[in-house]
């Protein structure tokens, strides 16, 4: 194994005199913090072991003791951890993971599903020597279900390494799961147990490649719609963990510091057991997906004697040097080609209300709005679980029953976003997106993040569509009223879109490769000469195609789109453009992630949290609500429960349609 740590062996070591060095740095009042990290973070594991037993020698003192006697909160907690070996450090970190009431999960997860056969058995022993007690029977005694018989087989440390693959039993494999989740009702979770936690890190690569072609979907997302909770949790980062270590830490180290607050045991855990093996790596992958160093993201979440330390181990700020990496280059080029592979399973959460009487819907409807005060919970009962096809019926017969517009009652009803949210269900898909699309640009500044979102996600039928929609409600046509709010190359990206003739089909290898080219040489071209290159294919390319070529583009520039158009553009132009890549490669994710971003923070962005939920809520919202989980490490359920009230809230959560 080709270790790509931060952390290496210090030359010129001698134990005693750092020994010395340390006990100088604690003696008298207060101590020498600095001294004390640049020290322990110049040295090795294995040197700090030395560190220790000369400790001893020289002094007749427990060093660990002592630096926890002088130090304090994180920064100790840090420095001590650093100064056990790797074995003890992650038997502790299990330890505390299942002690006491409630249990770390995640933390059970990140350690079981990252840790080789070696690292395994050496931290089973270092809990049996530190706890007395066995670490498969405390894991036993404290998880349950499909989670547990996973962690044990995890624990065992008796993955096949040998590096050696039959093709025939690939293939067997691959039969095997997709037997075993896609192809039947319910799912066999003992063979997903038996082959994720068994087989070879060689061996699965190939295994998920044969699952792709025989299910037309990647393993990932057969295990988001085949499992569930802590177990779905720990199969995804089996996977992601075969695929790349380096990424699956990546991902780790960005949910630990992102949003409020900063889970330091994790930032602590990961940051000190990866410093020797592949913080290299995982600097690379962490920039390829956050477009931002590791060592940027430590330094602004982070304070003082305990920033200081995280930055030496993390050993350097790739943002400095400005250029791509190979290795990440080629985990881009691996997740565009799985993109391309894949055929995502849209799943909606409202679907057709089964015995639906639109005439019974109608007059319930009516006696929720007569007299005194309103009934909203029958109004959100009806309208939040009909499809949108069911109520334009219940449009019609109320009209035809009672006479009445029964938008204009909803409307003298309701209020506020409750009402913004019940007329958007009743509007048909077009007139809701024709009237976005308008409020994005009515009175003073444009919601360019609006217009930006709808024109990039909806297909040409459905642009056709809006643009009738927008004709008929507004006497004006939608492409003149984009031309007359915005300008430069982004109106001319909009109009592009607007137009609806987005090319529709599979690839075009040959012509992929050629737009690649045009694109990697557009990127050496002046600003406006590039801009408009990249619309001239954004903007028409079919998203299977465009898929292809982005792949391309990575293998003939050694750099990944994505990043090429935060670092080469600005404003509405790579916003516009970095929501149509981000779309070519998971539509859901995009989405999850324009979900969090209308709730994160202080006050919600209601009019964009409205318009996803109730555009998206027949085609995807399963789907978003999964990605959502996997990318924020909470579910939308929750996030919608925490930062919205009242019948708002309750319709939300309807059309959310469950918990994950």
């Amino acid at each position: 194994m080709v270790f790509r740590g931060t952390i290496t062996d210090a030359p010129d070591f001698d134990p005693t005199a750092d020994a010395e060095a340390l006990y100088n740095a604690m003696k008298g009042i207060g101590s020498d913090k600095d001294a004390i990290l640049d020290l322990v973070t110049s040295r090795s594991n294995a040197q700090r072991q030395e560190v220790i037993a000369a400790y001893k020698c020289s002094f007749g003192q427990d060093l660990i003791d002592d630096l926890k006697y002088e130090l304090t909160g994180k920064f100790e907690r840090l420095i001590v951890s650093l100064m056990r070996t790797p074995a003890y450090h992650d038997a502790k970190e299990i330890h505390d993971a299942i002690k006491g009431t409630g249990t770390n999960e995640r933390c059970l997860i990140e350690v079981l599903a990252s840790r080789n056969n070696t690292q395994m058995h050496a931290m089973v022993a270092a809990y049996k020597d530190a706890y007395g007690s066995d670490m498969e029977e405390d894991i036993i005694m404290d998880t349950s279900g499909h989670f547990k018989k996973m962690l044990v087989v995890l624990l065992q440390g008796t993955r096949d390494e040998s590096g050696v693959v039959d093709a025939d039993l690939v293939e067997q494999d691959a039969q095997d799961l997709y037997a075993a989740g896609e192809e039947q009702w319910g799912t066999d979770e003992a063979k997903f147990i038996m082959i994720l936690g068994n087989r070879s890190v060689t061996h699965l690569h190939m295994v998920f490649d044969a699952y792709e072609k025989i299910a037309e979907t990647t393993i990932e997302d057969s295990i988001k719609s085949e499992l569930s909770g802590d177990f779905e949790r720990l199969m995804l980062a089996v996977v992601q963990c075969i695929r790349s270590v380096p990424m699956f830490f990546a991902k780790r180290l960005y949910k630990s510091m992102k949003g409020l607050g900063t889970a330091d045991n994790t930032l602590i855990r990961i940051m000190i057991s990866r410093s020797e093996i592949d913080m290299l790596d995982i600097r690379e992958c962490f920039r390829l997906i956050y477009e931002k160093s590791l060592y940027n993201m430590i330094k602004d979440d982070t304070s003082g004697d305990y920033k200081r330390t995280l930055l030496n181990l993390c050993g350097g700020d790739d943002d400095l040097a400005g250029e791509f990496f190979p290795e990440a280059a080629q985990i881009a080029y691996k997740m565009w080609e799985l993109s391309s592979m894949t055929k995502v399973q849209l799943r909606p959460t409202v679907r057709p209300a089964p015995n639906f009487d639109p005439a019974a819907d109608a007059q319930a409807l009516r006696k929720a709005m007569k007299g005194f005060g309103t009934d909203e919970d029958a109004i959100i009962d009806i309208v939040a679980q009909r499809s949108n096809a069911q109520r334009q019926e219940i449009r019609q017969a109320f009209k035809s029953l009672l006479g009445r517009d029964l938008m204009k009652d909803l409307k003298s009803e309701l209020s506020k976003n409750l009402e913004r949210l019940i007329i958007g269900l009743m509007l048909t898909p077009a007139e809701f997106d024709a009237k976005m699309m308008r409020k994005a640009m009515e009175g003073a500044g444009t919601d360019e993040h609006a217009l930006i979102e709808i024109l990039v996600t909806r297909s040409n039928e459905e642009i056709h569509a809006m643009n009738a929609a927008y004709q008929d409600g507004y006497k004006k046509s939608l492409e003149e009223a984009i031309q007359s709010d915005t300008s430069g190359h982004f109106c001319r990206i909009l109009v592009s879109l607007v137009q609806g003739a987005r090319e529709e089909g599979p690839a075009d290898v040959e012509r992929a490769n050629a737009d690649a080219q045009e694109l990697a040489d557009a990127c050496n071209a002046e600003s406006d000469d590039m801009e408009m290159k990249f619309m001239s294919i954004l903007c028409t390319r079919s998203f299977p195609h465009l898929r292809r070529v982005f792949q391309e583009f990575v293998r003939r520039s050694n750099k990944d789109i994505e990043q090429i158009i935060k670092k080469e553009m600005s404003g509405d132009v790579k916003n516009a453009f970095y929501a149509i890549v981000r779309s070519v490669k998971n539509q859901p994710s995009y989405f999850a992630d324009r979900l969090y971003k209308a709730m994160k923070g202080l006050g919600t962005d209601d009019r964009a949290l409205i318009r996803i939920m109730v555009s998206r809520s027949e085609i995807d919202l399963f789907n978003v609500r999964k990605e959502f989980k996997e990318t924020q490490d909470t579910s939308l359920h929750e996030f919608i429960q925490g930062d919205t009230s009242g019948d708002y809230r309750k319709t939300l959560l309807v059309l959310c349609g469950g918990e994950d």
